[in-house]
């Protein structure tokens, strides 16, 4: 008789699981067809996702979060907040939508510069020109025992791209892109010969990981942080710990 009962009970959990199944795939199909009736210029929606808010569901598009209710009558973007768990959710989903694995990272098209024993390391997505990206240089001088992968993307015009090659091709490329980002030392200017196709394959990495601003830097923890932080952020994130918000 237990074996009966076993048997009906998964039959039940399992009719339970489909139903809830059939009844989330229907909400998305209503939502998508509801937004797109209404807003048919609104981008295509990648994914539809239910968040622990009632009745709120989380619409991502590319690396973008909006929110609408079961019927898509209500859209919004904006920062949903678990007040109880003091927790910014549209962040920690952020974070997860960035996360890059460092290990796939093509280092070999980085300019490397080690300070200590270069045990830790930091992939910087990084413009000569971007003054937030010396900003970020010359607090990175504070961090001990760290490895810096410069990936050069010269996205703030012609003299950016002028600039990278020349650091890309300098016979001391660490050196020369320090003395330029941290002690504004001219660089030396590039051979033609120099083959500086990394740059643009840099570029093409950039954007598959829609980072379309410098400095994004890349923790081996695959954190990916947009903007410049100070050392003592720098040397928290290096340690694993997160930012706080």
């Amino acid at each position: 008789m237990s074996f009966f009962r076993t048997l009906l009970r998964a039959a039940l959990c399992f009719a339970w699981a489909a139903f809830a199944l059939s009844s989330a795939f229907a909400q998305e199909a209503q939502i998508r067809k509801n937004l797109g009736e209404r807003m048919p210029s609104f981008p295509k929606i990648d994914q539809v996702s239910k968040t622990p808010f009632n009745n709120l569901f989380e619409l991502r598009i590319g690396k973008d979060l909006f929110y609408t209710d079961a019927e898509g009558s209500y859209l919004m973007q904006g920062v949903l907040f678990d007040t109880k768990a003091k927790l910014n959710l549209t962040q920690a989903r952020l974070d997860e939508l960035n996360m890059v694995d460092f290990a796939s990272l093509p280092l070999k098209d980085a300019i490397v510069w080690k300070q200590g024993s270069g045990a830790r390391k930091i992939a910087v997505f990084t413009d000569p020109n971007c003054g937030y990206c010396k900003r970020l240089e010359r607090d990175m001088r504070a961090i001990k025992d760290v490895t810096i992968y410069s990936f050069l993307i010269p996205i703030l015009g012609p003299d950016s791209v002028a600039k990278s090659r020349n650091a890309w091709c300098a016979k001391d490329a660490g050196k020369a892109w320090v003395d330029w980002m941290v002690e504004n030392k001219a660089l030396p200017p590039a051979a033609a010969s120099c083959d500086s196709s990394a740059i643009d394959r840099n570029l093409a990495l950039a954007k598959k990981h829609s980072i379309t601003a410098t400095p994004a830097s890349v923790f081996e923890s695959g954190k990916m942080v947009l903007g410049a932080v100070d050392s003592a952020e720098l040397e928290r994130l290096l340690s694993g710990s997160a930012i706080k918000r």
